[in-house]
């Protein structure tokens, strides 16, 4: 405190400094958006190959089963990846995970960070999924979660339902999507890589991603 009023802080005085150096700047031309809201076909089913695709192309492992096949697809995949225990989010519905032995953890009360990278997997749903781009979108919605739910166990479950979770283009995801929700873009496992360019995964988030695309049939 000085003289009784409180000092400005570093971006006070910034964003002060930015307001009276725009203060009498002319309005922005309009932006002009003509481009494409998609580039390809609308057919769900070759928008679901195109997704199957990109999301192969980004070293996800994807797999497509019909509702009734999910409750033994999603207990073999944990089964396969050594999955001894899976985090159930929040309104996942109970028939997924009917099937597997892996012990399910529960986010209520909330799992502490210990606990979470303790635990082998997570299955979840989503939002969307973009076909164009392989991306799948998950907004903390029923049976997807708070986010360190899927950031911090090794393994990703993550059922799309398909068509009507698949969209084919971000132009075409974005008026779909709460943009006042806590949105997770995810484009294959975590990986990064160093400056020798040697590519490792899981650093930050799920070393491995596994997409099942529920159909209709």
């Amino acid at each position: 405190m000085t003289g009784g009023s409180p000092v400005p802080d570093a971006r006070a005085r910034v964003l002060a400094r930015i307001r009276a150096a725009v203060a009498d700047a002319p309005e922005p031309p309009e932006v002009t958006r003509d481009y494409l809201g998609r580039h390809g076909t609308e057919d769900p089913d070759a928008l679901l190959d195109l997704l199957h695709e990109n999301l192969t192309d980004y070293r996800a492992h994807v797999h497509r089963t019909p509702p009734s096949g999910l409750p033994g697809l999603v207990a073999r995949i944990l089964a396969e990846r050594g999955a001894r225990s899976v985090v159930v989010p929040p309104g996942l519905p109970e028939e997924w995970l009917a099937a597997t032995r892996a012990e399910r953890r529960t986010d209520t009360p909330r799992l502490t960070p210990r606990a979470l990278d303790g635990t082998d997997a997570v299955v979840t749903g989503c939002a969307l999924a973009v076909a164009e781009t392989g991306t799948i979108v998950l907004d903390g919605g029923p049976g997807q979660g708070r986010r360190a739910l899927t950031l911090v166990p090794d393994l990703h479950v993550c059922v799309v339902r398909a068509p009507g979770q698949v969209a084919a283009s971000v132009p075409q995801a974005l008026p779909r999507l709460d943009p006042t929700r806590p949105l997770t873009w995810i484009s294959g496992p975590s990986a990064t890589s160093d400056i020798e360019l040697d590519r490792v995964e899981g650093v930050h988030g799920p070393r491995t991603l596994e997409v099942v695309l529920l159909t209709e049939s």
